[in-house]
């Protein structure tokens, strides 16, 4: 029996990732590994679990890990600004959706894909969509980025109560959890109730303050750590240099000139939306002539 853990030495030794095909690994999660709801995205993944400080990422044929400096668990705050600051969960999406777009080939058997018949008209549908959002946040910056915070974001906390409150009631959950969660499902519904009613002005200024705070924690970390030489930045020198020099600037100008960092962050936003509409428009149509050169079949 070989378990995940057993091949994770390499990253106590500065190995800054590996990937460990699921055919050598017959017991890969024990009780330790817990899923990880949110995570910077990475092409292929199909679910995400941590342990300690260990991170991987689930594809269909590999786990890929890595070694993350906090555990998010012990330290969420300092996980938040080392180990994903702003900067590269932007920059990161976008490699991701790039590497999508030249994807070349596409894994599995024909039976497989006559199960995803319809995907692609789902993708092509998506891709449209994200496309027509990418395209109105890029016209219009400042009407989306208050639409954001004046109805989305309430509606967003609202309907993330509910799956608490629906998840409340999943079979074989015992009391005390349902009680937990009929309790953060109360909080979270009467926060989003409350988020209608706050001020634009405010949502600004809470925004300002957060995005400061973060770019200017994570610069100092990063830059800090690139101090002490390349051993201590395995995931790469230069890059996580870059990062903290690009942090603590965009830190500086968000008090120096808000307006037009807000502005260009929420462009970002929009370019970001549009190439991923792209990215599943191009995937669709992709799986579409895939599945058409299947030979038919009676």
């Amino acid at each position: 029996m070989t378990r995940l853990d057993d091949f994770l030495q390499p990253l106590d030794e500065g190995v800054w990732e590996i990937v460990i095909p699921k055919g050598e690994v017959t017991d890969p999660l024990d009780a330790g590994w817990r899923m990880s709801a949110i995570n910077v995205p990475s092409p292929g993944t199909i679910a995400s679990f941590r342990k300690g400080r260990f991170h991987v990422h689930e594809t269909t044929s590999t786990w890929r890990v890595h070694l993350d400096r906090y555990d998010p668990k012990v330290h969420p705050v300092m996980h938040l600004l080392d180990d994903a600051p702003l900067l590269l969960m932007i920059s990161d999406t976008f490699m991701t959706l790039i590497m999508d777009t030249r994807r070349s080939e596409m894994t599995g058997t024909a039976a497989v894909l006559k199960t995803q018949r319809f995907i692609w008209q789902e993708q092509e549908v998506s891709g449209l969509i994200l496309l027509l959002v990418g395209l109105f946040i890029l016209n219009d910056p400042f009407g989306f980025f208050m639409g954001l915070f004046e109805k989305l974001i309430p509606l967003a906390i609202i309907g993330l109560s509910l799956l608490i409150f629906r998840n409340a009631f999943h079979a074989g959950l015992s009391w005390n959890y349902r009680i937990t969660d009929l309790f953060h499902g109360t909080a979270a519904l009467g926060a989003g109730i409350c988020a209608f009613f706050f001020p634009f002005a405010l949502w600004v200024l809470i925004v300002l303050a957060l995005l400061t705070l973060r770019m200017v924690a994570s610069a100092l970390v990063l830059l800090r750590r690139v101090m002490k030489g390349r051993q201590a930045v395995p995931e790469g020198f230069y890059s996580r240099m870059a990062l903290g020099i690009l942090s603590l600037v965009t830190g500086v100008l968000l008090v120096v000139s808000p307006a037009a960092v807000l502005n260009l962050l929420v462009v970002i936003l929009g370019a970001i939306t549009l190439l991923l509409g792209i990215t599943l428009g191009i995937n669709g149509m992709r799986l579409r002539w895939w599945m058409e050169q299947l030979p038919a079949t009676g």
